[in-house]
Order: structure tokens, then sequence, then C-alpha cells
């Protein structure tokens, strides 16, 4: 049975109280997300343009800064991975740090040898990549300039 994902509002309403509590209290955010590695990507929106900002969850693996397309589980990947396909320069903010990075799609080898990292850190990852048939992709942020 395919899984239930909250409808565009909902998630747009939740990243939203989530970037404003990250601004507003230099990078770090409590509830569900207490204490995780977090960061605020902007990408460009693949069809519209127009910058968009997801909260995400991080890991440093082997001195890299990697993020994870989970979209917990769902069987589809979320937005901010189309937009990174279409437009890879974005930009990040680690606590009160902010920079510029490109970011590059692990390619599958690559990612099958990282994936299992990711596990070790955080194992709530491979329960998403249970739930779905899609595999998770590994995008690498690499600062520019």
């Amino acid at each position: 049975m395919a899984q239930q994902i909250p409808d565009a509002d909902t998630i747009k309403a939740f990243n939203t109280s989530i970037v404003e509590e990250f601004r507003g209290n230099g990078g770090k955010v409590g509830g569900q997300f207490a204490g995780a590695d977090l960061l605020l990507l902007t990408t460009t929106g693949a069809k519209s343009g127009q910058p968009r900002v997801a909260p995400l969850a991080y890991l440093r693996i082997d001195g890299k800064l990697i993020i994870i397309g989970s979209y917990a589980g769902a069987d589809i990947h979320p937005a901010w991975v189309h937009n990174l396909r279409a437009h890879p320069r974005a930009h990040v903010e680690i606590g009160t740090e902010s920079f510029e990075v490109t970011a590059r799609e692990l390619p599958p080898a690559e990612r099958d040898a990282v994936f299992p990292q990711i596990v070790a850190a955080a194992p709530g990852f491979a329960d998403y990549q249970a739930k779905t048939t899609r595999v998770i992709p590994l995008f690498e942020l690499q600062p520019t300039g």
C-alpha cells in the first residue's frame, strides 16, 4: 500500500515554521528535530525558477556534506531533488553560517558505498528506504567560491 504524503500546503506550512525557528535561533530547532543536524537548502525551482527553501537533515561522511532525498520513504522524490537536478547551484545555511554550494548527486556505486554509513549514523534512513521501491538519492553539497 502506498504511503500517504501530506498535501503541499501542509508540507509548506510545516517547513515554513521550521525555517522561521531555525533562523530565529541560530540554526537550532526543537520538537522532533531537537538536537538534529539540520540545514536550510535554498534551491531554484525546476519549473518555477523561484527560490525554494527546505529544511533538511544532513550528515558529514568522509568530510563530505551529504543530504538524503528520503521524503520519509514516500514513493516520489522530494521537490528539492528535482530542483537540484535542474539547477545544481544552491544556498545552504548551517547554524549561523551561510554559503553557496554546487550539488552533486552520487552515482549508483558511490551512493551504494555511502548509504550504509548514513544508516549507521541515522538508522531511520534504512526504514525509509525499506518503505519505497525507489532508490533514495544522495547529494554531496560542495561549497563554491
